[in-house]
């Protein structure tokens, strides 16, 4: 018996040391597993550096001269914000619903991982918020084969240690918000009170931030938008606010309040084609395309625009941009109705004397131009093939001015629809500063993507007489009180570069005998400007042009003096604005400075300026275009316009401007200023075949007039924008004549401005 004892006990101790054995080698195996996935032999792990630095890849912000974000250059719709700008309620949600124990542990919640583990996860995982932050962080979502989501498993618990001693907890707290995604856009807190409700985080409230703490579970399924859910979400919602109750965050009364209050959402999905500003917003993509190959980091790689969460504060006004926007949509609404009725007896609309052929090569062009032929030919689809499918009706969304349509017709009718829209640009811009307070480049960016304000050049018509007037002032000593005789006139073959003799025509066919200088361009008159451009020569008006800011190559002809000349709205919006600058010319300027993610100031931008005239000959050239607004082509500003232009503005201030009409109509300008603001505003359509055929629509007068008048409204009653009703300043002791001599009642009173070429 005694050895049957012995062999008893042997056999118990032998198991215990099977027992510790197996026990150490697996604690041993299992710290081994740490070290090996501390030093990334199951996959890299973030460095010292990365976990100072994390990848941000945060969104670039486009910000306006008043504060306002106008939109964003990003891959990941994501702003940061900090701790301090988050609301204590939303804090306190945040840590009821998702982590009960956060600020009691170092990254890992022992007793939620070990209920986990013996329920073997049918309750949900038990990540901590710091386990989740390293999650978003540096890995994803990873791998559903068991194994590997074991070594992620514990790659988080290592990396949410270590940010637990990088990181204070409510730096924690404020980078794990950063960087949630809330679908729609929404990326990061900021962005997720914007797109949902319209708001900064501040100024969420108690149930608003229960709603968006409640997604992180399951942002699709919890997605508010859907109408199918909102029975779901609205549950999700109230057991956040429990939660919030059950940790003493909230008290049951209020709870009891907030959890009957229904869902309200102001949904504002952020992309590249909605918001305000849409087409400068591109225009500084493009610049910024530039800008970063020649600004480069301290380390010599070049900044990313989508995710280096630059701040880039720009001139433009949120509220003149606005204003501007709804100025251009409010007339153009009414423009196009007229121009949709002008057409109706047209068989070849929306163009007119333009021949079969011709039809055919520009709606080809356009056809080619189009981006159902760019995909098409992407997809290897050969010419005929992609040819004929232009004739097939195919379901699709159009724009009209009563908001997108459903309909079904081929895409070559589709560019024929289209081809009937008309388009504007307009800029406006402080003259003593060069600063671009608004920017509008077409009606709609998503289905107009040219941008008629900064890339598209056209013929200014007699909007480019007042450079013809200012030469004359400054090479020929004249004043705005000298007379000329409005007479026939011809520029004989062989003299300023004339291949034929050119007898320019007024817009009515009569002549007013003697004239002066100011009435003649109040009147738009044909054969003054040409009279002028002959004594001056055409080189000398070319020379002046350039100086103003034009950078368009101008042909050294002299029916340039007519307007026979491209320009863009933002080089003539700089040179009128070197009128009201007392004859400096300073550039149009987009941003002020850009930051980096930190705030650091990495560009400042430096005026650039030139003189180009003398104050008494820029003065001498505003007086001219008083005249405009006086008694001449811009007086609707002062009655208001009639019919459908009728608008309620009457301004009695002073205002310099000059309308603009190109031959056959096709082109509709404005340019006009105050002393502080400078405003340009051209209206046609895409193609210069496609046009109003009387004068009385195409006119500058009607076409683009009525929109900076709308604007002007607008900004007058806003009275935070301080734009100046004042006198434009006078020089003191000055040397030109500008105080002319006034009839008792004038015999001629023009409401027409068309220049005609006639060669």
């Amino acid at each position: 018996m005694a050895k049957k004892n012995s062999s008893s006990v042997k056999d118990i101790t032998y198991y215990q040391k099977k027992f510790w054995k197996v026990f150490f080698m697996g604690l041993g195996g299992i710290i081994l597993f740490f070290v090996f996935a501390n030093f990334g032999l199951f996959g890299s792990m973030p460095s010292f550096d990365e976990l100072e630095n994390p990848d941000s890849n945060l969104a670039t912000e486009i910000i306006s001269s008043d504060g306002v974000v106008l939109g964003k250059f990003y891959r990941e719709n994501r702003s940061p914000v900090k701790y301090e700008d988050l609301p204590k309620h939303l804090v306190d949600a945040l840590v009821a619903t998702e982590d009960e124990r956060f600020y009691e542990h170092s990254g890992i919640d022992a007793k939620r991982t070990f209920g986990a583990a013996l329920k073997l996860g049918a309750d949900g995982g038990a990540s901590t918020i710091s386990q989740q932050l390293a999650k978003l962080l540096f890995h994803g979502e990873g791998s559903r084969f068991i194994l590997f989501r074991m070594v992620q498993k514990v790659k988080e618990w290592i990396i949410a240690t270590k940010l637990e001693r990088q990181y204070t907890k409510n730096e924690i707290i404020a980078l794990y918000l950063n960087r949630a995604d809330f679908v729609n856009t929404a990326v990061g807190i900021r962005s997720a009170a914007n797109v949902y409700f319209g708001k900064e985080p501040r100024d969420l409230t108690i149930e608003e931030s229960a709603l968006l703490v409640g997604m992180l579970k399951n942002p699709s399924l919890y997605n508010p938008t859907k109408e199918k859910r909102k029975e779901l979400v609205f549950n999700r919602r109230n057991t956040v606010l429990s939660q919030m109750v059950r940790n003493n965050f909230l008290e049951p009364e209020a709870k009891a309040q907030l959890e009957k209050k229904p869902i309200v959402l102001d949904f504002n999905p952020e992309s590249h084609v909605d918001g305000i500003a849409t087409y400068f917003r591109e225009y500084l993509r493009d610049y910024m395309k530039k800008w970063v190959k020649e600004n480069k980091k301290p380390d010599g790689t070049e900044y990313n625009i989508y995710n280096d969460g630059l701040k880039i504060y720009t001139t433009i006004d949120s509220r003149m941009q606005k204003h501007a926007e709804e100025a251009v949509d409010e007339h153009l609404r009414k423009l196009q109705v007229e121009f949709f009725k002008a057409q109706k007896s047209n068989k070849n609309a929306p163009f007119l004397k333009l021949t079969t052929d011709e039809t055919d090569r520009l709606l080809k062009r356009s056809m080619k131009n189009s981006e159902r032929w760019r995909l098409m030919k992407a997809q290897d689809k050969s010419e005929a093939d992609i040819i004929k499918s232009f004739d097939i009706k195919t379901e699709m969304r159009v724009f009209t001015w009563k908001g997108e349509r459903d309909t079904i017709m081929t895409p070559m009718d589709s560019i024929r629809y289209y081809k009937h829209f008309l388009r504007s640009g307009m800029i406006s811009m402080e003259p003593q500063t060069g600063h671009v307070k608004a920017w509008v480049g077409g009606i709609n960016y998503k289905h107009f993507q040219y941008d008629h304000a900064g890339q598209g050049a056209r013929q200014v018509g007699s909007t480019f007489k007042p450079f013809v007037y200012a030469t004359a002032i400054e090479q020929l000593n004249m004043s705005p009180c000298d007379s000329i005789i409005d007479s026939p006139f011809t520029i004989p073959r062989g003299r300023h570069n004339v291949t034929e003799s050119w007898t320019p025509r007024n817009s009515d066919g009569k002549y007013r005998g003697m004239i002066n200088l100011k009435k003649a361009l109040a009147n738009s008159v044909n054969t003054i400007s040409a009279k002028l451009i002959d004594r001056t020569g055409p080189k000398a008006v070319i020379d002046l042009t350039h100086k103003l800011g034009v950078t368009a190559d101008i042909p050294e002809q002299p029916a340039i003096c007519l307007g026979a000349v491209e320009i863009t709205v933002q080089d003539m919006v700089a040179a009128f604005s070197t009128f009201a600058n007392k004859g400096i010319y300073i550039k149009p300027q987009l941003i002020t400075r850009i930051e980096d993610k930190n705030g650091n100031v990495i560009f400042e931008a430096i005026p650039e300026s030139h003189d180009v005239l003398s104050q008494d000959i820029a003065y001498a050239v505003v007086k001219l275009m008083e005249g405009v607004t006086e008694d001449g082509t811009g007086t609707r500003l002062r009655w208001g316009g009639a019919g459908f232009t009728k608008y309620n503005y009457q301004f009695t201030n002073p205002i310099a401007g000059k309308t603009g009409t190109t031959q056959n109509n096709s082109d509709g300008w404005f340019m006009g200023f105050v002393p502080n603001l400078c405003t340009g505003v051209w209206v046609g359509c895409e193609d210069r075949s496609a046009r109003f055929r009387s004068t009385a629509m195409g006119q500058g007068a009607t076409m683009a007039l009525p929109i900076w008048g709308l604007y002007m409204d607008k900004c007058y009653k806003d009275d935070k924008l301080n734009v100046s009703k004042e006198p434009f300043e006078r020089p003191e002791n000055i040397t030109v004549k500008v105080d002319c001599w006034k009839a008792v009642k004038d015999t001629l009173d023009f409401d027409q401005d068309l220049d005609e070429f006639s060669f």
